[in-house]
Order: C-alpha cells, then structure tokens, then sequence
C-alpha cells in the first residue's frame, strides 16, 4: 500500500496496534536502564495510542486499515474495496489495545468475510482492489484474488490464528492452522494440480479468484514458515520458554487432539524434556519424573534443569 500516506498524512491502523505492541516491550526496558522519563513518555503516548485506535480506528464491527493523506477512510464497510483487513483485526487483538469485545468482534468478522470454508483460505483483505480511487499503490497492480490483493497472504493468516488462539479458541486455531499447512492442502493428485507448487513448502500466498483459486504463490521465500512453527507451538499447544530459566506449559489443548508428543532441548546443558500430552481419566494432571506438579491459572511452570540428563513430563486431561 505504498500511496497511502505518500504525503505524510496519512496513518496505519495496523501498525498502530503493532507500536503499541513493541512500546510494551520498550517501556520495562527503559524503566530497567532507569530511563524514567522516556519510559512516562512511552506509557502516556501509548495510552494516547490506544484511546486513537479504540475511537477513529473503529468502524463498528471491525477496525480500519488505514486513513489516506486526504482523511479518506480504508477498511470501512461502505468502501469500494478492501472493507475489511486482517491485519489490523489480528493485532488489535495481539497488541492486547483492543477491548474484549472489539477483539471478539473484530475476529467474529474475519470470520465471517474473510474465512473462506469451501477453499479453506483466510484471505487477507476483501473486496480486492480494482481501480480504486484514491490509488492504494502497487498493491492494486496485483490481479484482484493474487498474492495481497484479497488472496492468502499466510503471514496474516497465521497472525489470525495465533489471535484466535489467544483469546482462548484453541479448536478453531488448530483447525484453520490444517487449512496452512502445504501437507493437508495436498492430499490429493487433485489437490496437487491446484496447489502447482511443492507439497512439503509453505506458500507464501494462495490465490483465491476463479480459476485459480487454491494455487499456490512463492515458496522457500517467506517467512510465514518460521511464524506457523511458532503458532502451533507457543500458541496452540503452550510450550514457551521464559527468562531463560523456566520451560512453560499449559494444561489445556485443542480438544480434537487425543494426545501430543514434544521434545525440548536445552540448546546450553544439553538437557532434553521429553513431554506427553493425552486424555485420559477424570481429571487434571501434571507429572515431572512421576512427581505430581502443581500448576498456577492451568499453567505449568517447569525450572529448566542444567544436569544434561533426560526428564519426562507427563499431562493428562480429562475424557470429558
């Protein structure tokens, strides 16, 4: 969307909640490097940031994507293209900006407009772009349905997952995260001739306009590959490592998955968490090494161990 703002005016919804995102980061750093006054100035701008997103950034059931330099609105539900962004409805809930209900009404409509059931696609803006005026910029020299015109971009639609999976829907974000995935999209020699690109790469993009709809775009250059490796693993299962010294799990995961496997190893001591996840029996539980641990808000919290030796955890969720 490179015309948007060409003369300095215009602004980004979506990357207003990416600022106030990385602005959270920031501030406990400067507080850390007792940089206090830039810190005050980071938490009052953010604050500022946040009631501009909730306010000029809504559009009454999603939030827009952008403003031109002339004030004209992008990603409004009485525009000509583009009236609805996944972007910007992924990172206001990533960003933690948005309120708990814009946030569930903001996905409720990528649900509804974005998520496409029968080409199990997540497209990333709709209507595409096709003359538009003002000129968004050479987003719309793309064949409406290609690549970021209203096709699959799967960085975004791996940022919708990971939101919907944020915000608790774990069944969802595991099923929309099958829909990605180069394996299942391919199970067919029919699936293959549309796909026309490997069958083991992720796609960076997956067209979504007859006749082409479900062919693959760019393989091996994108970095979607490295964001769907994190979403299944951070967000859809809980694994995390924090500080450095804690392994992280939660208790809860999709519902359609009797049982999971994970191997973690210490990239330093070389100590290796082989984890077991499965239902099983009536109740919650969590083992390391056969020892019952306790967890805190159905979060385990696992001291990373430096003895270089194999630990086993073990999960269990109820059938029910």
């Amino acid at each position: 969307m490179s015309r948007i703002g060409i003369e300095g005016r215009g602004e980004s919804v979506w990357l207003g909640f990416f600022l106030y995102a990385v602005l959270e980061g920031f501030i406990p750093l400067c507080e850390q490097r007792g940089e206090r006054e830039r810190a005050a100035r980071y938490k009052a701008y953010r604050e500022q940031l946040q009631q501009a997103l909730e306010s000029a950034g809504w559009d009454g059931a999603w939030y827009r994507r952008a403003y031109f330099d002339d004030g004209t609105p992008l990603g409004t539900r009485e525009g000509a293209a583009c009236q609805i962004d996944a972007l910007a409805q992924a990172w206001a809930v990533l960003s933690g900006a948005a309120s708990p209900q814009h946030a569930r009404q903001a996905l409720d409509a990528v649900e509804a407009h974005l998520v496409d059931a029968t080409a199990r696609l997540i497209r990333l803006l709709a209507p595409p772009f096709e003359d538009l005026t003002p000129h968004p910029g050479y987003i719309q020299g793309y064949v409406p349905g290609v690549r970021e015109n209203g096709g699959q971009y799967t960085h975004a639609a791996l940022w919708v997952v990971q939101a919907l999976a944020r915000i608790g829907q774990l069944d969802r974000a595991a099923e929309l995260l099958t829909w990605i995935s180069p394996i299942t999209r391919t199970k067919t020699p029919e699936d293959l001739q549309r796909y026309q690109v490997e069958p083991y790469v992720l796609a960076a993009d997956i067209y979504a306009e007859p006749p082409h709809v479900g062919r693959g775009g760019w393989t091996w250059y994108t970095g979607s590959a490295g964001w769907m490796y994190r979403v299944l693993l951070e967000e859809v299962i809980g694994f995390g490592i924090q500080e450095g010294r804690w392994l992280t799990l939660r208790l809860s995961w999709p519902k359609a998955w009797p049982s999971y496997r994970l191997v973690y190893r210490h990239p330093q001591s070389g100590t290796e968490y082989r984890i077991v996840a499965r239902r099983a029996g009536t109740r919650a539980e969590a083992l390391l090494d056969g020892q019952a641990l306790a967890c805190s808000s159905g979060c385990l919290y696992i001291p990373l161990s430096p003895d270089g030796t194999v630990h086993h955890i073990e999960l269990r969720a109820p059938l029910a």
